[in-house]
């Protein structure tokens, strides 16, 4: 990661929302840690008018961009579906901010770097744009499907820059089927941590826990673009989110002490993504786990640990919480960006230890909103209509006690909803491919809780 001053670092900022008081014997704390970045990149939807710019305008750190656009045979049906590919990843090149190194890889059963080539990155101007939108003109469709060929390519390519930033805008319209599974699995596990990558299905003939699986192991956003017309607004606003982004390889850093288990940490907004299994131990009582790239923006994080028992009156550190950017040398300290603690107080006032703290309350609803949407979907498809039934009418129900509106309608389109309130739905007879992948897909995305 490329070297930042102390000013151009943005400012992080670290709350914790919990009811720390437990009853006597009680031993599980929950705490939602929300992270706050301000420092002049983009807001992604979030009001931050007091950010102080970090950089000029026109200006950000240092990145690099590989653009992965599938051109296997399947692109050619209808023929249209490869010209707004093209002319969506022409729409991302002219995204590109000044001075951005890029590259673009055609994906089929193997991975070519087909702009600049040869293994190289180019760097954007005007000129190289206008070549590397020449080079597009040029792709066609034919071969078959290997994604992982596509992203190791890309970490190769990604990998020459001397960068801040490493991000990856991967597009695929069909399933994996030149590749094992556990070569797919592969390649992830060896270009996690290396860049961040979004990945988008287009159309409806793609796998959705490939695409989705992609995204959540790079830390990316996963989504449909179901009609190919939309893609280039889409892709154009991917990569000014990427150009936004700000500094990279931030952790979130769970120190605990003694005694103190460590049941999942998750981040829960904007979209739910178990970190548990990716932490990297820091010391003897601290480990840290992925957040990716950060710009202007904003998000949750739900750590719950299991505590020793204490008598009534007894207080103690259950979690300290921090936000770790790593020194880019290797060798040097880590800087600590932000901190908050998380506590845990023995009562036996039974109104203070029964409250479930509200944002603690709100995500557990969303987390297993995500959870029977996929459990309900899996039914379907296997045939348990009614385990199907029984799962998205939970989901209907909490989206609709959470005021999570977007999966709301999103669920509509697959059952017919009798009453909101208690979960009572009927699955449709007849459900577009488009509108189940398009739940499947988003079914992670979550509502903040009004704080």
């Amino acid at each position: 990661m490329a070297n930042f001053s102390k000013s151009q670092v943005p400012q992080f900022s670290v709350e914790v929302y919990q009811n720390a008081f437990l009853p006597e014997g009680g031993r599980e704390v929950n705490a939602i840690v929300t992270v706050t970045s301000t420092g002049g990149g983009t807001t992604g939807g979030i009001p931050l008018a007091d950010a102080a710019p970090a950089y000029g305008a026109g200006q950000g750190p240092a990145a690099a961009v590989v653009l992965m656009v599938d051109c296997s045979g399947s692109m050619d049906y209808p023929p249209t579906k490869m010209r707004n590919a093209r002319d969506a990843t022409a729409a991302a090149i002219d995204t590109l901010r000044e001075g951005t190194q890029f590259a673009v890889v055609a994906g089929t059963h193997v991975a070519k770097d087909v702009y600049p080539g040869n293994g190289r990155l180019a760097i954007a101007d005007a000129q190289t744009k206008a070549q590397a939108k020449q080079a597009l003109r040029k792709l066609s469709a034919g071969g078959g499907t290997a994604i992982g060929t596509w992203l190791r390519l890309a970490d190769r390519l990604l990998n020459s820059a001397d960068v801040a930033i490493r991000h990856g805008i991967l597009l695929t319209d069909g399933r994996n089927e030149h590749e094992s599974p556990e070569d797919l699995r592969a390649a992830l596990d060896s270009c996690a941590g290396r860049f961040t990558c979004d990945a988008r299905g287009v159309g409806t003939d793609w796998e959705v826990k490939e695409v989705t699986g992609v995204a959540a192991a790079l830390l990316g956003t996963a989504d449909i673009v179901a009609d190919p017309s939309g893609l280039a607004a889409d892709f154009t606003r991917m990569m000014e989110n990427a150009m936004g982004k700000e500094v990279a390889d931030v952790s979130l850093r769970l120190w605990t002490p003694v005694g103190v288990e460590i049941r999942f940490v998750k981040q829960v907004a904007p979209t739910v993504a178990d970190l548990t299994a990716r932490r990297t131990e820091a010391n003897a009582r601290a480990g840290d786990y992925p957040t990716g790239s950060w710009g202007d923006e904003s998000r949750d994080y739900h750590v719950c640990v299991l505590v020793p028992e204490a008598g009534i009156g007894q207080e103690m550190l259950a979690a300290r919480v921090s936000l770790i950017l790593p020194d880019p040398s290797g060798a040097g300290t880590p800087q600590t960006l932000s901190q908050g603690l998380v506590r845990a107080v023995w009562t036996d006032d039974m109104v203070a230890s029964t409250s479930i703290n509200p944002q603690v309350a709100h995500y557990t609803g969303q987390a297993e909103l995500a959870q029977v949407i996929q459990q309900g979907l899996d039914a379907r498809k296997s045939g348990d209509f009614d385990g199907a039934t029984a799962k998205l009418g939970r989901a209907v129900q909490l989206a609709s006690a959470s005021g999570n509106q977007d999966t709301a309608k999103l669920l509509s389109k697959v059952v017919d909803v009798v009453d909101a309130a208690t979960g009572t739905v009927r699955l449709k007879a007849k459900v577009a491919e488009a509108d189940e992948m398009t739940l499947e897909t988003r079914s992670t995305k979550t509502v903040r809780v009004k704080k």
